[in-house]
């Protein structure tokens, strides 16, 4: 396995560099440690499988370098990288054995045969494929079809890093849980070094040790899924991740407080020196951290719209003064139908200036 360095990455397909709108990426540097799981999280058309093409050798960057433990890689073919690839449709040949498909890569490096069979049989009994071992692929479901072509992907120990470009989107549910499963056992198991793109930020959260997210070609933040959902460093993240996504107040700084329709807040004393005249100013806070006001004197009311069922707790969705809100409450606390008070723990609620974080409110 390896390191990977993305060392400012830029990319155009139509080669107009000098027009930011047409540009696939932006500025991308990213370092990536061996033997770790990355996930490239995002819309559609974000750039997230334009940055795995590219590390894959698929596409030429515009600008920049790759670099594989501190080897410049740029110009190297696909084949000369020593990279596995699964994709989001299996390429399998249908007319072989999985036992043959497995073994396939091996083969093509000359393997000696007693290693080549004990790594297929390794990697079967990973991935529950013993008892298909003999059954030509063509005859498999769409499960056990991705399966195999998660064990090709796998069943090479000299890969410098294993890609996944959304290999779970055509898996149906509920078998799609129990394969991020065993992909996280098998990353724990191999030490691979692992990058996989999806959209899915179930699946980014769960196999990841670190997640970048991305937006109209940017990196919008690089970080543990803890990092992400506790302090998202972009109004983007915020909203992106977590269901429902992070509350935001559009609200305005006087003096020591941040004042927004239905209430205000106090503003300490170092975020104040952090915000510029003119800057566009947020409050965000996560639905899960809105907590009901029990002081008898509730600063901020809050008016019930909606209840959303959501198993063991519902959704609350809210409205202050001029703003919706969602705020996740245990299924055992009934919220009154009258005006109830809200609070905001200081710890858990953020301040974000045109759109990037600038602290928390306990600063």
């Amino acid at each position: 396995m390896a390191q990977i360095v993305i060392d400012s990455l830029r990319h155009s397909y139509d080669g107009n560099l000098s027009d930011p709108g047409a540009l696939a990426l932006k500025q991308v540097d990213l370092t990536w440690e061996d033997g770790r799981a990355y996930a490239l999280l995002g819309p559609s058309g974000c750039g997230k499988s334009s940055m795995l093409n590219i590390i894959s050798g698929l596409v030429r960057q515009s600008t920049g370098r790759i670099l594989f433990d501190g080897t410049d890689v740029s110009d190297l073919p696909t084949e000369k990288r020593n990279i596995a690839q699964v994709f989001q449709f299996p390429v399998l040949y249908d007319t072989m054995t999985v036992e043959q498909n497995l073994a396939f890569p091996l083969k093509n490096r000359r393997l000696p045969t007693d290693e080549i069979r004990r790594r297929v049989a390794d990697v079967a009994e990973m991935l529950d494929l013993g008892p298909l071992l003999k059954k030509r692929a063509s005859g498999l479901g769409a499960a056990e079809k991705q399966k195999i072509s998660l064990g090709r992907g796998l069943v090479r120990s000299d890969v410098a890093a294993v890609l996944f470009d959304e290999p779970l989107t055509v898996i149906d549910p509920h078998v799609k849980f129990e394969l991020r499963r065993k992909l996280k056992l098998l990353h724990e198991e191999l030490g691979l070094t692992l990058i996989y793109v999806t959209h899915d930020q179930s699946e980014a959260l769960t196999l990841a040790d670190e997640v970048v997210v991305m937006a109209e070609g940017e990196v919008m933040q690089a970080g543990t899924p803890e990092q992400l959902y506790e302090r998202p460093s972009h109004t983007f993240v915020g909203n992106f991740i977590g269901s429902p996504g992070m509350n935001f107040i559009p609200c305005r700084a006087e003096g020591e407080r941040l004042v927004f329709s239905g209430g205000s807040l106090p503003l300490p004393p170092a975020l104040s020196r952090s915000i510029s005249s003119g800057q566009s100013l947020k409050i965000g806070i996560r639905p899960q951290h809105l907590r009901l006001d029990t002081s008898g004197t509730p600063q901020i009311a809050a008016h019930l719209i909606e209840l959303q069922p959501r198993g063991d707790s519902y959704v609350a969705d809210l409205r202050i003064g001029e703003t919706a809100l969602a705020m996740r409450v245990p299924d055992d606390v009934a919220l009154p139908a009258a005006p109830f008070g809200v609070s905001f723990p200081p710890k858990h609620t953020l301040l974000y200036a045109d759109d990037s974080l600038i602290g928390d409110l306990d600063a």
